[in-house]
């Protein structure tokens, strides 16, 4: 009795052991393209490409914002020996013993309009110097407002705020592009995936089928119904069906490996796809799809930014070449003191004026070939870029008359298959008969298997085509509405 039970647990053990290995998960092309957006590497790298732009942006915001600073220095200690004047014209060298602190605070702000910039200053200073006693005195400035301003000189915030927002721009534009880059990758691993898989399968039921035709075939070679050549015949495509099958079964593996690397899973679990049943049924208006592209697509925007950068490095050459000028104001109050309580006791102010001047007199033509080298390159952007612009709507054209198309196609390879499948069918019963002969037969197998291959290639190109224009586009025409994404959740 006890061995009974045993060999009984031990059953029910091997079982579910043998379940659990067997174990299989069936997705669907949308949970692939779904897993792809949000848990596979090439995900993460969109994901931290954007951030990176993002920051940048952040950054750039954040030096148009006022700046507050504290500098300090706690102590600066010297000992040396330096040139003392006596008083009478002459000079001595002795050694000199001091230490001395300073703390400032400073408030300043850019003005991107002129590229100057305005500063407000608060300081205090102390200085020990060492003798026969400590002398120590102190400096105050209480407050100083000054300002910096280069005049004619190329002036980068200017151009700053026309590029950085449209980088920006660019950046969310190629992060949604991305995505859709993600679903076009998941789309073809999936349809690689899936027809593998078919392959094994239609070569599993070739195998069970060649293998019933040659027993068949045995007996009527047998009783002398039908010659040698065509019970060889018979053998050999059930050989090539055994072959068929080990070799589709190692294109699944490699497949299922290559689609689990992109998506990230690590474990062992063994992957059963679905093959999609439904898609989007519509029509594209080109016209429309040109203007979206041209709206939406971070290559438009690009355009855009080229050209303004260009300008800017013909500015550049044009202002940092010829007269220039710098403007130094600053107005102030401050005073000194041998005792704290009295250094910020009735200051006095002060003030200060500069205007430095550059004045170009002899350059052999070093600022004029400057300025027609940038000339020279802006011209070739505006050339590339209106060539560009033409080449990315016949593009977006392309791909709108290709997606028109593809219903169609899809719905024409879908009928051929079960044509396909049925005619092998009604052979397959003729020959058993012995209505048709082996020729006829593998003929109608052949088709059978093209036309099923021929329908997921068909599914692939319909996908494939529906996120490539999505992605030139960033226009979902299946809802009439603009691709969007919560990008404050990405941070």
């Amino acid at each position: 009795m006890k061995k009974i039970i045993f060999s009984t647990i031990t059953l029910i053990a091997i079982c579910f052991s043998v379940n659990a290995q067997d174990k299989t998960k069936l997705l669907s092309f949308e949970n692939i393209i779904n897993m792809a957006k949000n848990q596979s590497p090439d995900g993460l790298v969109a994901k931290n490409k954007y951030l990176g732009s993002y920051w940048q942006f952040r950054s750039y915001k954040a030096a148009y914002y006022p700046m507050l600073t504290l500098d300090a220095t706690l102590p600066n200690i010297n000992r040396s020996i330096t040139k003392i004047p006596l008083g009478d014209g002459r000079e001595v060298f002795q050694e000199q013993r001091s230490t001395d602190y300073s703390m400032k605070m400073s408030l300043s702000k850019t003005i991107g309009l002129t590229g100057g910039q305005l500063f407000i200053n608060s300081g205090l200073e102390r200085l020990d110097v060492f003798k026969d006693s400590i002398i120590t005195s102190y400096l105050s400035n209480p407050i100083t407002v000054g300002y910096r301003q280069p005049i004619f000189n190329y002036n980068p915030y200017r151009w700053e705020r026309k590029i950085e927002p449209i980088k920006f721009d660019e950046a969310k534009q190629t992060y949604l592009e991305d995505m859709e880059q993600l679903s076009i990758k998941a789309s073809n691993l999936f349809f690689d995936l899936l027809d593998a898989q078919i392959r094994t399968r239609i070569a599993k039921v070739n195998q069970a089928n060649n293998d019933t035709l040659y027993k068949i075939a045995q007996g009527r070679y047998n009783l002398g119904k039908i010659a040698e050549n065509e019970l060889l015949q018979l053998e050999l495509s059930l050989l090539n069906s055994n072959l068929q099958v080990e070799q589709t079964k190692n294109d699944v593996e490699v497949n299922l490996f290559r689609l689990k690397s992109f998506l990230g899973i690590k474990d062992n679990e063994k992957i059963d796809l679905l093959v999609p049943q439904q898609f989007p049924n519509f029509k594209i208006d080109a016209s429309k799809a040109v203007t979206e592209a041209r709206t939406n697509n971070s290559e438009a925007l690009s355009f855009e930014r080229r050209l303004l950068e260009a300008k800017s490095s013909v500015n550049r050459a044009k202002m940092e070449n010829r007269f220039n000028a710098n403007l130094y104001a600053l107005y102030g109050l401050t005073q000194s003191a041998v005792e704290f309580a009295n250094v910020y006791k009735n200051p006095q102010d002060q003030q200060q004026l500069s205007l430095g001047l550059q004045i170009p007199i002899l350059d052999w033509g070093l600022a004029k070939a400057k300025i027609k080298v940038a000339e020279s390159n802006e011209e070739l952007i505006n050339t590339q870029v209106a060539q560009q612009k033409i080449d990315f709507d016949q593009q977006v054209l392309i791909k709108a008359m290709q997606f028109n198309m593809q219903y169609n196609q899809l719905m024409i390879a879908a009928k051929a298959d079960t044509i396909g499948s049925k005619r092998f069918e009604v052979t397959k019963a003729r020959y058993m008969i012995g209505k048709v002969d082996i020729t006829e037969l593998n003929i109608a197998m052949t088709e059978k298997d093209r036309a099923t291959q021929d329908y997921i290639s068909a599914l692939r190109s319909f996908w494939n085509t529906y996120y490539e224009i999505r992605k030139l586009t960033l226009f979902d025409f299946a809802i009439n509405k603009q691709l969007s994404v919560d990008f404050d959740s990405l941070k």
